[in-house]
């Protein structure tokens, strides 16, 4: 079975088909097509269900992920063993975080890695939640996860570092008529209009907490685009409670940022494989131990 054979199937499952796969690998869609029908045949099963234009999986194509990208990672730590004998002076690093933490710390531990190793690059890969890096780590989508959670996690499959945490805050116009200490109470909160992220993230979960406490809210927009909740606050919409990380881009948006009381944190752990990294992925976890 040829190797390269598994990384176009998987390009076409993570990418969500051959057209949008062939741009990624930079290869022809005829060439992929015919490389994934050569690995149905040197399996024997078809591994997608071909319905109009869209590829769907079959069970086999299921079976299939898992084992693959267990096949791939290895043949990338074999190359990232050979490129760390030379000093690590070439090689890449895929990070699956969530968007709150891309900006940071993960954009801190990225400067600090490349400021390090300046001839390795670095993947980020989008998660919507903790669960999502989670598993994109336990089945070899990226080797190294940040997530955040309200809660401390456990999980199997993967290893959890924590690492620290990060506060909530408000984020409002600025003619908001804020508190003049700056802290704004959960009772205050009573009437206000929000915008808040989907369900499972952090945000969320602390939305419905003050609800929970008896406090009236009305959710008048649901983003499950982060990037698109401050420009919604500047624009009047309404007020968002937001992890801290925002806090520079939104002050110097001309957004009000304030404390709230009781204060929240979301938890911040690094996620890893239990198997051996590449040399690559424990260069990229060492410098992001030290980034706070």
């Amino acid at each position: 079975m040829d190797a390269r054979r598994l990384e176009h199937f998987l390009a076409v499952v993570d990418h969500g088909g051959v057209h949008r796969a062939a741009q990624a690998l930079f290869v022809a869609q005829p060439s992929l097509s015919q490389s994934i029908r050569a690995l149905e045949r040197d399996l024997g099963h078809d591994l997608f269900h071909r319905v109009g234009r869209r590829l769907v999986l079959t069970q086999a194509g299921h079976a299939l992920v898992e084992p693959a990208r267990q096949v791939v990672r290895g043949l990338a730590a074999a190359r990232s063993s050979v490129e760390a004998a030379a000093g690590l002076e070439t090689g890449r690093v895929e990070v699956a975080a969530m968007p709150s933490q891309a900006v940071e710390p993960l954009s801190g531990m990225v400067r600090a890695f490349t400021e390090r190793h300046p001839g390795m690059t670095v993947g980020i890969r989008a998660a919507a939640t903790a669960g999502a890096v989670v598993e994109m780590v336990r089945t070899g989508v990226t080797e190294v996860g940040l997530l955040a959670s309200g809660e401390p996690l456990t999980s199997a499959g993967v290893v959890l570092e924590a690492i620290g945490t990060q506060r909530f805050v408000l984020v409002t116009p600025a003619d908001w008529p804020a508190p003049a200490n700056g802290v704004v109470r959960r009772a205050d909160l009573a009437g206000q209009r929000l915008v808040v992220g989907q369900v499972g993230t952090g945000m969320r979960a602390l939305v419905e907490e003050i609800r929970a406490d008896g406090v009236e809210l009305t959710e008048v927009v649901e983003s499950e685009h982060r990037e698109a909740i401050l420009p919604l606050v500047l624009g009047g919409v309404g007020v968002a409670v937001l992890a801290d990380s925002w806090t520079p881009l939104a002050r110097l948006s001309g957004a009000l940022v304030l404390d709230l009381e009781p204060p929240a944190h979301l938890h911040l752990a690094l996620v890893s494989r239990r198997e051996p990294v590449t040399p690559a992925a424990e260069a990229f976890l060492a410098v992001a131990r030290g980034v706070r």
